[in-house]
């Protein structure tokens, strides 16, 4: 939780981010999704008004300053147009929702390859009055960015799959963040419900454009009972942005989640994921992949939050830090008394390429039930010198060799991505940075 009304000059500046929100434009909007989404920003401001932001002095921050945040001056966003022509992949050069500084750019997407019998767009358009049973309901809605998001979006995306639909087409959202002469902040929404025994597979990639950008992003994601979600997050903004974003996951009975997220740009960035369990015999699979260099700070979060017997739960988060880079990792396992036969696993590896380079891990499992199977650990190193001399003996040069026992060290997360154009990029970028 955060502090409360905790320091003048934290407090002031959340203030003025709350003040710089764009106005919601309702205009089209079915009323029961207006009443909905009115209630809901107001809920959302009401939080912030009664919080500031972080510091280092409280314990889920300690370890990522953002003190240099509060020294720039953030400003509304608007729409600038782009071309979304280079980041478009293969699997999904037809299913595909692009939003340009949080709203929504039909020029730029393309639904053609979208079956009929479910909806992908946005909030804005949508009739589902449902929506609003899900929207902003999930738990953890209380944290100052996702508070501050819910005060501030304006549109978001919505994947609206109903029940018994497998859909093979895999979706691609695109966020970007665009500044012009001045930094931006947005405020990326994302909205996905999967019904009973559905299937989706699904690519939520964040990039920027121009001068230096805040992005606070919330995804909200629904699995209905034995649904299932292979769920690939790509962050990759630029090297002065601030990344803000969390990802909250509410899995019903028998579903199966797995996410692979990468975060490999932004000065500054931190990622919540949190998932809950709200029915037995779920699956929970996370691949983490960090990789980073010069001066960056990435900072994941996750928990996994297991309340009913019989869950599985994998998770093997990754890093790769150079330069002075720093790395966070806190990731927690809760298995309280109501989940007894839990299988749940969770490790963290991390390769130091510098002396200078840091990481900060504290994996953590908090267990009362007595009839689980639950393991946890880390390991931190550096590249070995008989490993590379190892490789020099076949032939490699010293950096050949070094570049391939990266590479080798980051396909592990990789590979488990569904797409192979996504593979390709990301194999293409972790070569170059390294």
């Amino acid at each position: 939780m955060d502090t409360k009304l905790s320091n003048t000059k934290e407090i002031s500046y959340l203030s003025k981010l709350l003040q710089q929100r764009n106005r919601l434009n309702l205009q089209g909007v079915s009323q029961n999704v207006a009443t909905g989404w009115e209630s809901l920003r107001r809920q959302g401001e009401a939080v912030v008004q009664e919080m500031a932001i972080p510091t280092t002095k409280e314990e889920e921050w300690r370890f990522t300053d953002l003190s240099s945040l509060l020294e720039v001056d953030f400003q509304p966003s608007t729409v600038i147009p782009q071309d979304v022509t280079p980041h478009i992949f293969t699997e999904t050069a037809n299913s595909r929702l692009v939003f340009i500084n949080g709203e929504y750019v039909p020029e730029v997407s393309s639904l053609t390859a979208i079956p009929s019998d479910i909806f992908v767009g946005n909030l804005r358009h949508t009739q589902i009055g449902e929506v609003t049973n899900y929207l902003g309901k999930q738990k953890g809605s209380e944290e100052v960015f996702t508070a501050l998001n819910t005060a501030s979006f304006t549109d978001g995306a919505l994947l609206w799959i109903p029940s018994r639909r497998e859909v093979t087409t895999p979706i691609h959202l695109l966020f970007i963040s665009t500044a012009g002469s001045s930094p931006t902040i947005t405020h990326p929404r994302c909205l996905v419900v999967v019904g009973t025994g559905s299937s989706l597979t699904l690519v939520e990639e964040y990039i920027s454009i121009g001068a230096q950008n805040l992005t606070n992003s919330v995804n909200e994601m629904w699995l209905g009972a034995n649904a299932q979600v292979n769920h690939t997050r790509v962050q990759r903004q630029g090297s002065s942005d601030y990344q803000i974003g969390k990802t909250a996951i509410a899995q019903a009975q028998d579903s199966r989640y797995t996410c692979n997220d990468i975060t490999l740009g932004a000065k500054l960035s931190r990622h919540n994921l949190e998932i809950y369990q709200t029915g037995s015999g779920t699956e929970t699979v996370i691949n983490s992949l960090t990789a980073i260099s010069e001066t960056q700070l990435a900072d994941t979060h996750s928990g996994i939050f297991l309340n009913h017997p019989h869950g599985t739960a994998r998770q093997l988060h990754k890093c790769i830090v150079g330069d002075r880079a720093r790395a966070v990792f806190n990731g927690k396992i809760f298995v309280p008394k109501p989940a007894q036969l839990t299988d749940a696993g969770q490790l963290n590896r991390n390769l130091l390429l510098s002396p200078k380079a840091r990481v900060d891990t504290k994996p953590q499992l908090e267990i009362t039930a007595d009839n689980v199977k639950c393991a946890h650990g880390a390991t931190v190193s550096q590249l070995e010198d008989d490993q590379i001399f190892y490789l020099q003996s076949r032939g490699l040069d010293a950096t050949n060799a070094r570049h391939l026992l990266i590479k080798g060290f980051a396909l592990e997360i990789i590979n488990q991505i569904p797409l192979a154009s996504v593979q390709e990029m990301l194999t293409g970028i972790v070569n170059q940075q390294y």
